[in-house]
């Protein structure tokens, strides 16, 4: 997948609210000639190509250029860099090179800005080491409770036939409200989802500008109503003394010098992290659930797993809570969530740009260069993996992890980037799993093989059809 990278020479004659540097010093056609790849139609270049079947048109072109190529989509230039080697490189990013706020800014600084995954070196180190306060053992435990209360409280209604995609969406939001905020939602859910929906989708259209019924429009609309909301969510907060959910402690974290964040940084921190805990969890929930239907073995044996920690249901037939201090012990159910990323990486690309020229592949990028590492082109790899479409959760037993290159599997991204709340979505999986498979078989009718829109979070174009059948 490609990154926006627009081609304009200065801001005059671009959207006046995009920073300059990101529309300054971008590459000369000239400066990336050597380097193979393809332009497109006139205008438009790739981008529809790429928007109808991203992981085609990767494939393709690794295949067509090798492992290093340029691609023009979405206004501009883009180097894509192929393969777990590459990630290693732009991920660990251990010289520097590449700037997280430059690669994402221009795709979603109208919708997410200040986000801790549009922030570079020490000022992300800052922030990141403020926000980690609420990943702690003890808030992470509080989030435990709260997550199998929710849980447990929606699922209890499951059986039957149904699609899982709007029904674990639904509840993700419901539990990113419980856990994150600190509240129940009210008649505002509907609106609060519609905004989260609209700012996603907004990232990937090619209207960059928010013209009147555009995705952008609904995007940038949905955004002001948020801001507005945790604006005043957060002031609340600071004046009762914090709380023990996520907003509470982001609201009230200090910096190295004890200064509280400003609050337009909480805001946009919140904004970001409930898009990445409500949207991204929904597809790696949604995927795995596909392929426990599709894999009855691998159901059994994690269910067999989870009756063996929580004890299995009580005498009235409810499931039991995974108790927070045994979320570790659930060994083959973080196996199969781990293949399920890999079959089905929540984030496909990542995008970033070159601060300083650099070498990889035998080809000189130029400093300014947008780039970009494909992970589920890695993920799919023979080159890293036995038989890559077959879903196999053994590959992550720690004797195989050992063999492969340590970027093979990147769904969380890597080096000081890495997801701060990975953790946050392994125990909300593992809750669910519990919840799930104490009470219910997932079953799917035979042959069926959901569409999936990949852009730009994946999910089955039909909901996902799946039948919960009482045990």
């Amino acid at each position: 997948m490609a990154t926006l990278a627009p081609t304009h020479s200065s801001a005059s004659d671009i959207d006046p609210a995009m920073p300059t540097h990101w529309t300054q010093g971008n590459p000369e056609p000239a400066e990336l000639a050597h380097i193979p790849g393809d332009g497109g139609l006139p205008i438009v270049g790739n981008t529809f190509k790429m928007l109808r079947d991203p992981h085609a048109f990767a494939k393709n072109m690794v295949e067509t250029h090798g492992r290093v190529y340029k691609n023009k989509a979405f206004g501009g230039w883009n180097i894509a860099l192929i393969g777990a080697e590459a990630n290693e490189l732009v991920l660990f990013n251990k010289d520097k090179i590449f700037s997280n706020e430059q690669g994402w800014g221009p795709i979603l600084d109208q919708l997410f800005p200040r986000g801790l995954m549009l922030m570079d070196f020490d000022h992300h180190r800052m922030d990141r080491r403020a926000l980690s306060i609420a990943f702690k053992p003890g808030p992470m435990r509080h989030y435990s409770g709260a997550l199998n209360a929710g849980i447990a409280r929606e699922v209890a209604d499951w059986g039957g036939a149904m699609k899982f995609y709007p029904a674990i969406k639904k509840l993700t939001l419901d539990l990113a409200a419980d856990s994150f905020i600190g509240i129940e939602w009210g008649p505002e859910a509907d609106a609060i989802n519609e905004a989260f929906v609209n700012m996603v989708q907004a990232s990937v259209a090619p209207v960059r500008t928010p013209l009147p019924f555009t995705l952008m429009k609904r995007g940038v609309d949905g955004r002001a109503m948020l801001v507005e909301y945790f604006t005043a969510e957060t002031h609340k907060r600071r004046a009762a003394g914090g709380g023990q959910d996520m907003f509470s402690q982001f609201a009230t974290a200090t910096r190295e010098d004890g200064s509280l964040l400003p609050v337009d940084d909480v805001v946009d921190h919140m904004n970001f992290l409930m898009m990445a805990a409500h949207d991204t969890i929904t597809s790696s929930a949604t995927s795995l659930i596909y392929y426990l239907a599709k894999n009855p073995k691998w159901q059994s044996m994690i269910r067999e797993e989870i009756i063996a920690v929580t004890g299995g249901p009580d005498g009235s037939g409810a499931p039991r809570p995974l108790d927070y201090d045994d979320m570790g012990k659930l060994e083959l159910t973080e196996m199969a969530f781990k293949e399920a990323l890999r079959m089905m990486p929540p984030v496909p690309s990542m995008p970033r740009r070159a601060l300083k020229a650099f070498e990889f592949g035998g080809y000189r990028i130029p400093a300014g260069a947008h780039c970009g590492i494909n992970t589920y082109w890695t993920h799919h790899s023979e080159d890293y993996w036995d038989n890559p479409m077959a879903f196999d959760p053994m590959r992550f037993t720690p004797e195989q992890v050992k063999t492969r290159h340590k970027y093979s599997w990147v769904p969380f991204g890597g080096g000081a980037h890495m997801c701060l709340g990975l953790h946050f979505a392994y125990m909300q999986i593992k809750v669910l799993m519990a919840q799930l498979l104490q009470q219910y078989e997932i079953v799917v009718e035979d042959g069926y093989s959901p569409d999936w829109k990949a852009w730009p979070i994946p999910q089955p174009k039909d909901g996902l059809k799946v039948e919960f059948k009482k045990l």
